[in-house]
This record gives structure tokens, C-alpha cells and sequence, in this order.
């Protein structure tokens, strides 16, 4: 348990700023094939990945955070991230929706919403990644 130690959100912070730097090379798609290849870059469909969504969990209770977000006109909440920016011991990410694109929805599990939120990493007792994947709208 994290608590008020603020030493608990260091490898949460060292792990969102290696996501944050990927996220960003990502948008390159001449990233070369290879062992040296990062997880983010274009996988072998040629589709550039831009997104490690990402979840976290209370440090109190282990519950998953949610957050409310707005798309199409439909409130509703998620459970998965981007991280978008981190200052300090504080990051923000953006809300991603699950892909209304039932077609779609395999290959694009998510899209982009207009909703952020930023969170003290002191209140996080659990980072997980989910898939990279291919986020519209960012």
C-alpha cells in the first residue's frame, strides 16, 4: 500500500514516462523492424499503433478506477487510458471509450474521447498496460 509515501509512485512514474515516450515515437511509422523495435511503431498489418492504454487500480482498496466520459452525445465511464502528460508525481490522461464500431472492434478496441482527468500517482496502487493499439481521433 502506497499510502502518503510519495517513493511508491516512483517505477509508476518511470513506467508512464517510458509509455509517454513510445506513445510519441509512434507517431513515426519509420520506426525499423527488429529485435530493437519498440513496442509502439507499425505492426505487421502496416497499421501505425499510437496507444498504450493503460488502467489503474486504488492504492486503498485495489478497486479499478472509472471515469466518466461523453461520446456522441452518450455519457458513459471507462476503465482505460492514455497517458498524455506527466508533471511531478501527477499525470493526465485522456478517457477512451470502447469503439462503437462493433465491425471494428477487434482491430480498434478503442477510440479517443474529448474527456481528461489528471491523478496524483500516490493514489494509484496498480498500473496495468493493456494492447497497444491504434487510437482515432488523437
Amino acid at each position: 500500500m502506497c499510502g502518503n509515501n510519495n517513493s511508491c509512485s516512483c517505477s509508476f512514474i518511470s513506467t508512464l514516462e517510458l509509455i509517454l515516450m513510445l506513445q510519441q515515437k509512434g507517431e513515426d511509422c519509420d520506426i525499423p523492424n527488429g529485435c530493437s523495435k519498440p513496442f509502439l511503431g507499425p505492426n505487421p498489418s502496416g497499421i501505425c499503433l499510437n496507444t498504450r492504454p493503460i488502467t489503474f487500480y486504488s492504492c486503498c482498496n485495489n478497486t479499478l478506477w472509472t471515469m466518466p466520459y461523453t461520446l456522441n452525445g452518450v455519457t458513459a465511464t471507462s476503465s482505460a487510458f492514455r497517458i498524455e502528460n506527466l508533471d511531478d508525481n501527477c499525470a493526465t490522461c485522456r478517457v477512451l471509450a470502447p469503439n462503437p464500431d462493433s465491425t471494428e472492434i477487434t482491430a480498434f478496441p478503442y477510440v479517443a474521447t474529448n474527456d481528461f482527468f489528471t491523478i496524483n500517482l500516490n493514489c494509484i496502487g496498480v498500473l496495468k498496460c493493456l494492447a497497444d493499439t491504434y487510437v482515432s481521433g488523437l
